[in-house]
């Protein structure tokens, strides 16, 4: 099962894909929000499918929004695969790195990358991302991370490492918070249908091959993270946890950085493909 958002910038209207067929959910909810995961949406939606309440949809040619709407953040992990801390000349961390990201950032999978005016080192970064289905606070062990989350998606962090490293004034926010430079989806795949701890993640530029891993060489697991955070900040229904990228993006020094109309392709293991075509912001 798959949840989507489909339909122009501003105007998506929510969907699950479901055993080849795709069903309008607006009997259930207006959108794929925060408030929708609250209250059960995931475990209504699959008794609306077994009871045959949904209509079947026709959907060819909708853009694919992200597949989840509004955010109330977007928290991020850095440096969180061993052989990508070494490519970027640091050590691997002892505790978890954390940054935020603005979540106006977010766009669909398939979506515009702007390049900001001036920008010289703009990077790619495939990366698994949660998306918290209910509040956490002061969670009481790993494991009872596994209640809070709702589901995965792709996540593309897309940054500006000049913005992130040169001119941070110490932080990474900077180089992060552009606008475009979070595409999300194609889906949001439920958590019971993942094992967040062996997927593939792949991104490609322009056909040729960037990065290629798993993650299983996460330093800092996907359950160990969300308990992590609930013991600093209060986790909210919808909130997006990017979870930190594979070695293979630019900053190595071994790939070129982003220029006008170039492609990025990032993939995860069943949970889809997302396409970005990148656009140089010119100001009047």
């Amino acid at each position: 099962m798959e949840l989507l958002r489909l339909g122009p910038i501003g105007h998506e209207r929510p969907y699950v894909h479901d055993d080849g067929t795709v069903f309008d959910l607006t009997t259930l909810t207006s959108d794929i929000d925060g408030a929708f995961l609250a209250a059960d949406g995931i475990a209504r939606v699959r008794q609306a499918l077994r009871r045959g309440e949904l209509d079947a949809a026709e959907v060819d040619g909708l853009r694919i929004g992200a597949p989840i709407a509004r955010p109330t953040a977007v928290i991020c992990i850095g440096q969180n695969y061993a052989a990508h801390a070494a490519e970027s000349g640091a050590e691997p961390p002892e505790h978890p790195v954390v940054f935020f990201k603005h979540p106006n950032t977010i766009v669909g999978p398939d979506d515009v990358v702007l390049l900001p005016p001036g920008a010289e080192k703009v990077d790619w970064e495939v990366e698994l991302a949660i998306v918290i289905g209910a509040t956490a606070r002061y969670l009481s062990s790993p494991d009872a991370a596994r209640e809070v989350i709702a589901g995965y998606t792709i996540s593309n962090d897309v940054s500006e490492r000049a913005y992130q490293l040169e001119v941070s004034g110490g932080q990474w926010s900077k180089g992060k918070c552009s606008e475009t430079f979070n595409p999300l989806g194609p889906a949001l795949v439920p958590a019971d249908e993942v094992d967040p701890k062996a997927l593939r993640l792949r991104s490609f530029v322009n056909g040729e091959p960037r990065q290629d891993s798993s993650t299983a060489d996460m330093i800092f697991p996907v359950l160990q993270i969300v308990h992590e955070l609930s013991q600093y900040l209060v986790l909210e229904p919808g909130d997006v946890i990017n979870t930190g990228t594979p070695q293979g993006v630019a900053l190595s020094g071994r790939f070129p950085y982003l220029q006008h109309g170039d492609v990025m392709e990032i993939e995860i293991e069943g949970l889809g493909r997302q396409r970005q075509r990148t656009e140089r912001v010119h100001l009047a």
